[in-house]
């Protein structure tokens, strides 16, 4: 879960790491407000979980409470990168003397954490790490020991920070590492960390990626996070009925069995979707191992809730759960849905008691329903299906 700049903050400020004072508004008149609090020079900051605000017009700095109203009635509204603007952050000003990045995050690739620091902060690091990747320090960090003082010494210094300032950043980074770990978080960056004309270092702009595992498990605070007006209603009503879906963008539903088998399902709908027009994949939807009618039923309801969807391919290889429990929940679904479902469905079985599945669906000849002998001819009958 991707955290706006302003939770980040505030986050940031739970666990010490220095920050600027913020205040969260929707409205000009609530912007002009809290510069008038704040006093001085402000920066109005667009929240969205994208990069490039300050290219596309996303942050202003403001004079004044008048300059803050203009800039909000400016920066809210706006799209940037497919994101409307609509909340700001006011932000109270900083006389900047150097920009820095830190960043610690979850390192797949070799089972551990890696920090990412430079003393040349500001651009995308993305940028730098291709222009000048030799300004980019990269250093592992062991997950038994984390980033403790000696850690964040050695991280500043790789960074080639000056001696003089290598005492307080490394400070700041161990709280930040406190934050990467106390919330269970895979990210957590600064971009830019900087020191003011007065020298004080200060996080000035952050974003924080939390494991939403761990958020169900360990932190139910975080639920306050979501954002749930932005989320996919179709995302939500599934995450609500305990199911793994995500919303794609084509017109053939998916339902499987393990999520191996439903990323090979969802290549072999796009492929096949190429003699039909084109059709692809409308949803990854992983039913777990305990395929019952109530589960299906869930699955098939929020597939068929996507106006997108014109056929549905269930995919199903019996393990534990035999092909009879399946083809018997299948049924069972299209009982308890009713006249909600109007779209094709084509099954495939296989695995344990598949013969006897087969059996199950061709006794109840449901008329949406057609059944498939393998993979690959499932696949090429819904895409026929969703061209139709």
């Amino acid at each position: 879960m991707d955290l706006y700049e302003y939770q980040a903050r505030d986050l940031f400020e739970s666990y010490g790491v220095p920050v600027l004072a913020g205040i969260v508004a929707d409205t000009p008149e609530e912007v002009k407000a809290a510069a008038e609090k704040l006093g001085g020079v402000v920066v109005v900051k667009a929240q969205v979980k994208t990069g490039g605000r300050g290219k596309a017009g996303g942050v202003k700095v403001a004079k004044n409470p008048d300059e803050a109203y203009e800039a909000a009635k400016a920066i809210l509204g706006l799209d940037i990168k497919g994101h409307i603007v609509k909340r700001v952050m006011v932000a109270a000003g900083a006389r900047i003397a150097e920009e820095f990045y830190f960043s610690v995050l979850l390192d797949r690739a070799n089972r551990s954490y890696l920090s990412l620091c430079s003393v040349e902060g500001g651009m995308e690091i993305e940028q730098l790490a291709v222009e000048k990747p030799e300004a980019l320090a990269r250093i592992e960090v062991n997950p038994l020991t984390g980033i403790d003082k000696a850690k964040a010494v050695e991280i500043a210094k790789a960074a080639n920070f000056p001696e003089d300032l290598v005492e307080k950043v490394s400070d700041v980074f161990v709280r930040l590492y406190e934050v990467y770990k106390g919330e269970d978080a895979t990210l957590v960056e600064v971009n830019p960390l900087v020191r003011t004309e007065d020298g004080d270092i200060i996080a000035l702009d952050g974003k924080v990626t939390l494991d939403e595992n761990a958020s169900e498990i360990r932190h139910p605070g975080h639920e306050a996070l979501a954002d749930k007006d932005s989320e996919n209603p179709l995302e939500a009503k599934a995450k609500a009925s305990g199911l793994n879906y995500v919303k794609l963008d084509g017109q053939v539903g998916i339902i499987g069995n393990g999520a191996g088998l439903v990323m090979s399902t969802l290549d072999v709908v796009a492929y096949a979707g190429e003699n039909h027009g084109g059709v692809k994949p409308a949803n990854f939807l992983d039913i777990g191992g305990g395929a019952s009618a109530t589960v299906m039923a869930a699955g098939l309801d929020v597939i068929l809730g996507d106006e997108q969807v014109k056929s549905v391919f269930v995919n199903v290889f019996g393990g534990i759960t035999s092909c009879v429990a399946v083809a018997d929940g299948i049924v069972k679904a299209l009982e308890i849905l009713g006249d909600a479902a109007t779209k094709p469905l084509v099954v495939r079985l296989d695995g344990n008691q598949v013969e006897e599945g087969r059996q199950i669906l061709a006794a109840a000849n449901h008329p949406l329903v057609t059944l498939a002998a393998t993979m690959d001819e499932g696949a090429d009958k819904a895409a026929e299906l969703a061209n139709a």
